[in-house]
């Protein structure tokens, strides 16, 4: 029996509930196995589409009309209704708007982050509640359990797809009224329950692009919003090399895009975007992925969110990452309101303002902030 096999009768043979569950569907695989199971287990399931990105949506990057066309075949194959709901002025201002004044200074913002915060456990979760729903799901791999009278944020069984990374904003006001249906289960057993059930979008193509907007040229994009600042490009020692584009169109540890060729030492490595400084508008840059420059133990964040309401208090050491997919490294904290220190046991590459330093405790997700400094060696 396989793993995808397992699930669907594990699923089949759940108590039945009469509880609504009101599920984001994206139009993806994951959302709409997410829905499928939801249905099988006896919830009253109904598929909310959420329309949030309206500028160039007729050209070749927007894949709305197919993400609900792709939506309204899925629901009408499990046997649910669906309805569509614009949430664009909403994406716009509270989460694009930040976005833009994260890069214009010269900060790398994660508007994954912003986005499930403010949007699909926000404005998604009170129009789900108008339609009388006693809970929301979506398709992210996560998962959430009740311990003394609080709701806990827990990675994913599948530790290449867990997105608690990008959860670790939500509160117990938001996590309370959560399903996340394929938190147990393997990426490779979500597609296989999707064509074994017949999902018309079993085989699409997982998005990897911006949070609503979708996947387009990123840099062609951002131009579109920021101004051009030209500077110049300079070496760790100074030695000035050509000139960028402007610094929010660049973010620390990136190899490719540069626009400095060949080696200036003979050695032949690459080169890395190592330091913005914002004051003299000038790129630095480091050349060989191991260069001290792009290495940090100490960084600060701010706007901190803590899963449980305030601040961890211990054990004094924790386990942190400061991007995803990036693996948990040991680290010891310091808080100061809203703002706390890390102090890493180890170096950490590319320590990037403007992403997300996200803490654990084991398996369990406490929260984190956003990257305003990372001293380097």
């Amino acid at each position: 029996m396989t793993s995808a096999n397992f699930s669907v009768n594990a699923a089949l043979s759940q108590p039945k509930s009469q509880q609504k569950v009101v599920v984001g569907m994206s139009g993806g695989v994951d959302s709409s196995v997410a829905a499928w199971l939801l249905k099988q287990q006896g919830y009253e399931v109904v598929g909310l589409f959420m329309k949030n990105w309206e500028d160039d949506d007729d050209d070749q990057y927007c894949s709305s009309r197919q993400d609900w066309l792709d939506v309204v075949s899925v629901a009408d194959l499990i046997g649910i209704d669906v309805e569509a709901v614009n949430f664009a002025a909403e994406y716009r201002e509270r989460v694009f708007a930040d976005f833009l004044r994260e890069y214009a200074a010269g900060r790398t913002p994660n508007p994954d982050v912003l986005c499930n915060a403010e949007i699909k456990f926000k404005a998604f979760l009170d129009h789900a509640m108008s339609l009388g729903a006693d809970l929301i799901a979506t398709g992210h791999y996560a998962r959430t359990q009740t311990s003394n009278g609080q709701v806990q944020l827990l990675k994913a069984l599948d530790a290449s797809k867990d997105q608690s990374y990008f959860l670790h904003r939500l509160t117990q006001a938001q996590l309370s009224h959560v399903l996340f249906p394929l938190g147990e289960l393997q990426k490779s057993a979500v597609r296989t329950i999707a064509a074994e059930i017949g999902l018309p979008n079993a085989t699409k193509k997982d998005s990897t692009g911006i949070c609503f907007i979708g996947e387009r040229p990123f840099r062609e994009f951002l131009n579109r919003y920021l101004p051009r600042t030209p500077g110049l490009i300079c070496s760790t020692d100074g030695k000035v090399l050509g000139e960028h584009m402007g610094l929010a169109f660049f973010t620390l540890g990136q190899r490719k895009g540069i626009g400095i060729g060949g080696s200036q030492d003979g050695s032949g490595d690459a080169w890395y975007v190592a330091r913005k400084e914002m004051a003299s508008n000038t790129l630095f840059i480091a050349q060989g992925h191991d260069h001290p420059w792009l290495f940090s133990r100490d960084l600060v964040a701010m706007e901190a969110s803590w899963v449980a309401g305030s601040a961890p208090s211990g054990p004094n050491t924790f386990t942190a990452k400061t991007r995803y997919r990036q693996v948990d490294s040991a680290c010891s904290m310091l808080t100061h309101g809203d703002k706390f220190d890390l102090h890493f046991t180890e170096n950490q590459w590319a320590v990037t303002p403007g992403q997300s330093a996200v803490l654990y405790a084991g398996e369990v997700c406490l929260g984190g902030g956003i990257i305003t400094a990372a001293m380097s060696q």
